[in-house]
């Protein structure tokens, strides 16, 4: 059986991430630096969302139930909580620097 479905904001988007995690889904994808496979497809997002932003948003939610919020943790690969020490430490990294991606360049077939 399946335990965990996960949202990509890389994908979908802070706003899209949202609808799906209201929708159902309890994991919100981790902060990946300097993606570039979604963003040179054409992407507007993907580049940078830490964990404040992202408990931000998992606050933003609707209630579960009555007075019942969901708490937001960091987590590893293996769905174990992060120690106190990895999270502060994700909390306070600093932003990324900007990343210029070129756009894919066209080429033209020449004739053989």
């Amino acid at each position: 059986y399946v335990t965990n479905i996960q949202t990509s904001w890389v994908k979908n988007g802070p706003l899209g991430a949202w609808v799906v995690l209201q929708s159902g889904a309890n994991d919100l994808g981790g902060t990946l630096m300097n993606e570039s496979i979604s963003r040179a497809a054409g992407a507007t997002h993907g580049q940078e969302f830490g964990p404040r932003e992202m408990e931000q948003l998992v606050a933003s939610l609707p209630l579960d139930a009555p007075q019942q919020r969901r708490t937001p943790w960091q987590r590893t690969t293996l769905y174990t909580p992060a120690s106190q020490e990895r999270a502060l430490r994700a909390l306070d990294a600093a932003p990324l620097a900007p990343v210029e991606n070129a756009p894919a360049k066209k080429y033209e077939r020449t004739a053989a």
